[in-house]
This record gives structure tokens, sequence and C-alpha cells, in this order.
């Protein structure tokens, strides 16, 4: 069975404690993570704390952070089959997603790169002439980074990137389920030559990791990706050392099709959101909003596609849709079916565990159509299964796409580019693509509101979530200070 370590100030171990990691295609044990306890937590925050203080790396020039960087997106590039391989066994997430994404992530270690020294104080035109006053933009401090198992490659690099081209060093928990990806890449980080102490990767559960890290004192800011209840928790105990946060919790996304859209191109965006890797994406797709009049041709075109996806072992290339990450996971998607059912959904097609080994659950389709208060339409499945709803009016999509509590992401399919642009304006959610789903840059924002969390990760205004804003006053007159006692 292999065996993985955690990195700690530079150096690797196996930690105290072991635990199995499961093959989700299989469900057997596979390898030994590393278990952190509070310990080793707060032996990674003080190395953290010890280099954000060093000179070795609060000396260094932004620029020169900034070729660190480079060199690790490099060798990111360089590893990123090997990555694949680990990622799509520990997960399950297919092979042909995981080999695509994991290339593109060293795209986003090279714009924080070109982005360290182009982070720009500003000037004050200040209301008092004898006095010079400029904002410098400085780090915030130690980061804790917390990322799930499903695409955390990506999800760790929008928090890593920044946060190291902006000088804060940082802490990052690897997710329980599936924490392979993140520990073989410490060993990727570890070649780049960044000081010891600069990135410290470690995995473990609740309480003896997760809540030491996110109340840890000398913890500055929480950068976090996951589920609402486990925010509630991070904001709980950020009230301890009162870390700011940025929270990216996932959705309940709308995906609109109006009855002039392109069908069939609208057909394979709806695939994409929701089946493609097997539905455990945060920008999911997952209610369907169509107009009446197509909507029996639309849903035959989506009922053929889901049923023609090839279901099979996540490091085939042939595969379309692999397991989900964990019996747990499977567990939820039959009970919220269940539930919804009993609602009044009709179950277009899916729904039925493959008789095999592993954590499988096929694309499924459920008609809400007459159930709209279906728990399946406002709750998170994290699974391939899209909830479909239909409308008649412009209005009443709009409606529809903002009765909910997220506000992630959203897509509208149109012709008519004046309804884009009303719809555009009228959605309430972070990202809205039209006539396109599931795409990303690092040059753009992501990112929601209400349980949606807050805060962006992606493009310039993530790395300014890693800085903190320092005032200074220079006296430019020698004349004496006169009466002290009234305020300048």
């Amino acid at each position: 069975m292999q065996s993985f370590q955690q990195y700690i100030d530079g150096t690797f171990d196996a930690g105290s404690v072991q635990f199995e990691s499961l093959d989700p295609a299989t469900g057997a044990p596979w390898a030994l993570m590393p278990e952190a306890k509070s310990a080793d937590v707060d032996r990674a925050v003080e190395a953290a704390h010890r280099a954000f203080l060093s000179p070795e790396w609060a000396g260094m020039t932004a620029s020169a952070r900034g070729k660190l960087l480079y060199r690790l997106a490099d060798l990111i590039a360089e590893n990123a089959q090997a990555l694949a391989e680990i990622e799509t066994r520990d997960t399950g997430k297919i092979i042909r997603e995981t080999r695509a994404q994991i290339a593109y992530v060293a795209e986003y270690y090279r714009y924080y790169a070109g982005l360290a020294d182009k982070i720009e104080g500003a000037h004050l035109p200040i209301d008092k002439p004898d006095m010079e006053v400029w904002l410098r933009r400085e780090p915030i401090g130690v980061v804790a980074a917390i990322v799930p198992w499903n695409s955390q490659l990506f999800l760790s690099a929008v928090k890593i990137g920044p946060a190291l081209a902006a000088g804060c060093t940082v802490v990052l928990k690897a997710s329980e389920d599936g924490p392979a990806p993140m520990l073989e890449f410490a060993k990727i980080f570890d070649q780049a030559g960044f000081p010891k102490g600069v990135l410290n990767i470690v995995t473990g559960f609740g309480a003896e990791c997760g809540a030491v890290l996110t109340r840890h004192p000398k913890v500055a800011h929480v950068a976090f990706t996951g589920g609402p209840e486990t925010a509630r928790q991070i904001i709980r105990n950020s009230a301890e050392n009162l870390a700011s946060t940025s929270l990216e919790l996932g959705g309940k996304s709308p995906f609109i099709v109006f009855d002039d859209a392109d069908l069939d191109s609208a057909a394979n965006a709806q695939v994409s959101g929701i089946f493609a890797a097997t539905g455990q994406s945060c920008v999911a797709g997952s209610r369907l909003l169509v107009q009446n009049g197509v909507k029996d041709a639309f849903l035959a075109r989506l009922k053929a596609k889901a049923e023609a996806c090839i279901i099979g072992p996540p490091d085939d290339m042939g595969t379309e849709i692999g397991p989900l990450c964990t019996a747990r996971q499977r567990a939820h998607a039959q009970e919220l079916i269940a539930r919804s059912l009993d609602q009044g959904a009709t179950l277009v097609t899916g729904g039925t565990v493959p008789d095999r080994a592993g954590y499988y659950f096929p694309p499924t389709i459920l008609d809400c159509t007459h159930a709209r208060e279906a728990d399946c339409i406002t709750q998170e499945f994290f699974g391939p299964v899209l909830s479909v709803v239909a409308f008649d009016t412009e209005d009443e999509a709009i409606a529809l796409a903002n009765d909910t509590a997220f506000g992630l992401a959203s897509g509208v399919f149109t012709q008519n580019l004046t309804r884009a642009h009303r719809m555009i304006r009228a959605i309430r959610a972070g990202i809205v693509w039209v006539n396109t789903y599931r795409a990303v840059s690092p040059m753009a924002p992501f990112g929601g509101h209400g349980m949606s969390g807050h805060g962006r990760e992606g493009g310039l205004a993530a790395a300014l979530d890693y800085t903190t804003v320092k005032t200074v006053w220079l006296r430019t007159s020698d004349d004496p200070i006169p009466d002290p006692f009234v305020m300048r």
C-alpha cells in the first residue's frame, strides 16, 4: 500500500498517526495518509509564521517571488500527468479531465507570478499642504487554506498563487477525502526553491486539524472552499483570532434555456454543467429552467445524452462518468432523490445505482415542473443529478433563477442579444455564462454571495484579499509642530 507524507517547514514526515484512503472505483483501501494532530498543525503554523518574518521571504523582492512562482508553474506542467493519475486514483475524477485541468493549473501560477510585482499602492492628494500621504499594500500574514477533494489542485492554486504573490505564507489543509494529489504536489513545491515554511501541507480531521488551524492565533486569513455548515464553524473559530475570511461554498446554479436557443449547443453545455466531473463541481448547473415551448425537445436531447454517457473506470480515457468520491456522497444522492420523488418529482432517467464495485452513480434527470418545492430544487446534490422546471415568460425565468439561497453561477442560453443583457443584469449570481458554461480563467474572478460565500478567487481581486493597506504620513514642514492639543 502506497504511503504519503505531510510537508511542514520544508521537511516530509508520515506523522504519528495514519489513516487509509479508499479508491472510489473499488471502495478498497489503496494508500496511507498522515493524520495531522493539533501538534502538527501548530508546528505548521509556527513554521509559516517564522517564514513570513524571515529575511529570506519577507526581504525577497516581489519580482523574485514571481520567478519562484514561474518555476513552480513549470514543474506543475512537467508533472501534470503524474499528478492527474494520483488525483484520479484517490478521488475517482476521470483521467481525461484531471489531465487537462492540472495542465491548466500551471497557468494560474503563471498569472500570479506575473502579478507579484504589480500589486501597487497609491498616493493620496491629501488636504494638508505640509503632508505627503501614501498607501502601501502589504501581505496580510499567515494564511490557512482549506480545500475539498474535488478539483483540489485547481482550488489550491487560486489560494496559494495569490497568497504567495502577495508575500504571505500558507498552511494548506487538504481534505481527508482524497488528499493524495496535494501531498504529492508538496514534493513538486519543494523542488521549486521557496524558503522553508512558506508553504506547509497537512491533512486530517475536524477537531484535531481543521478547527485548530482556523482558530490558531497566528493565522491572519482563512481561505475556504467547501460546504456552508463547515463555513459556519470556521466563522465561529475565526472569532478566536479575528482572522479575515474568504469563503467559496458552492451553489444551486440555474441553467436557463429559452425557446430561441441553439438546443444542440445548450444540451452539450448542460451535460458539461451537470454530468461532467460526475456533477461534483461547485458551479454545477443543477437547476435546468427551460421554456415550455422547447421543454420536450430539449429534455429528449438530454435524456439521450445522459443514457449514452459511458460509465467506467476513471483511469480509462474513454470513460465519461466515473465514481463519486465517497460512499457518503452516493448515499446522500440516493436519499435526496427518494425524498424528491415522494414530493412529486418525476424520474426522467437514471437514479439506480449500478451493480458494480465502487461509488458509481448514473446521470439522473428529475422533472420538477409540478413539484417546484421538492428538496432536489433547493439542496445541493454534488452529484450527476439534474432537476428540471419549465417556465413561460422571461420574468418567470428570472424569479425561478433567483429563488435560491445560493448565488454562485448561472447560465443563459438565447440568441436574443437584448434578452441576454436583461438576464445578465437580473440574475443574482457571481458568474453569468451566456451561451456557454463551466469556463474559467486565471484572469477572471470566481465567487458568489449569499450561501455561496464571499470573496473572489482568480484575477487581481484575489491577490488583494491577501493584502492589508498601510497608510503612511510624512510631514514635510521644518517648522515646529503647533498646538499639540489640536488634532491635525
